[in-house]
């Protein structure tokens, strides 16, 4: 049996886990940070509790419009979201990301895996996407 691709990535945020968890979590933290390269988040949806579903909407310098939806999964206050992950225009594609925040000092380690994706072509493009957004949370607590 073949194990599907994954990725993880690690940053170090200069804020508390409780502040790095709400931006993750609140529609309005997350619009302002959660820029994928030429992607803007132009309507974000969070109903961050288990068995809550989000969705986010983005609009790239091109046009094209891409919206990513799915569950959460776990929840735990300041230290965890596990959720699912599938794009509108592939819904069959559904992987999941999980976030681990753990206290850094006076900053957080935050730790993203995101698995199960299709094939190591779809996990290369969100690496891609993943670290920008990791490199704009890391801006909006700077």
């Amino acid at each position: 049996m073949s194990t599907k691709p994954s990725l993880t990535l690690q940053r170090r945020i200069n804020a508390a886990p409780a502040k790095v968890f709400r931006a993750w979590t609140e529609a309005a933290q997350l619009m302002k940070w959660m820029h994928p390269g030429d992607a803007e988040v132009t309507r974000a949806e969070l109903d961050a509790r288990v068995d809550g579903r989000y969705l986010i909407r983005y609009l790239k310098a091109d046009g094209r419009e891409l919206e990513v939806s799915g569950q959460y999964l776990e929840v735990v206050p300041d230290a965890k979201l596990v959720f699912t992950w599938a794009w509108r225009s592939s819904p069959e594609q559904e992987s999941l990301v999980t976030v681990l925040l753990r206290p850094d000092g006076n900053g957080t380690l935050l730790t993203l895996t995101h698995e199960q994706f299709v094939d190591e072509e779809t996990r290369d493009h969100h690496q891609i996407g993943w670290s920008d957004g990791l490199d704009s949370l890391e801006r909006y607590f700077a």
